[in-house]
């Protein structure tokens, strides 16, 4: 907990400036507070006494996957009626292109981390390969394989999806 707790202190604003890179239009105050959530589940986490091998990787990880459900609370919270008026197009179509949004969702909860995190980042973020590749320093084909598969798996899942329904 010792070394939770001074990590924190050390890093607190590298933590904090993590969010708005991973959220475009997060303030300062939703950086905070998803830092501070994350912090919260970190030090009540299930079993204390087993140790965190790399705690900056754990750290950001656990922080990333705050910033997903960030996202995804935000999507779910635009009312129906908002998103229709907003574009002008007909309610039901909105209503099943969002259950469609809610299972590639789902689908990409079984991805590898790798595979989400290049997904998120170029389809959600709008980063491209080359920024991604020299900012995460792995090679451009590795970022172009990992999306590939991974919209394999969701491919393959929303075809299972559709097939058994």
């Amino acid at each position: 907990m010792n070394r939770l707790a001074e990590f924190i202190r050390r890093e607190r604003d590298a933590l904090v400036g993590y969010v708005p890179r991973r959220i475009n239009d997060a303030g300062d105050q939703d950086a905070e507070d998803i830092v501070q959530d994350v912090m919260v589940n970190l030090f009540s986490r299930a079993d204390p006494t087993v140790p965190i091998q790399n705690l900056a990787a754990y750290i950001y990880r656990a922080l990333r996957n705050a910033v997903i459900d960030r996202l995804r609370k935000r999507r779910e919270t635009v009312a129906l009626s908002d998103a229709a008026m907003a574009s002008g197009e007909n309610p039901l179509e909105e209503a099943e292109r969002g259950e469609m949004l809610d299972l590639v969702f789902e689908a990409m909860d079984e991805l590898t981390v790798g595979e989400k995190a290049v997904i998120l980042a170029t389809e959600f973020e709008g980063r491209s390969f080359k920024d991604l590749a020299k900012e995460w320093d792995v090679p451009l084909g590795t970022l172009l394989a990992r999306k590939s598969r991974a919209l394999d798996k969701i491919r393959k899942r929303l075809t299972g999806q559709f097939n058994h329904s």
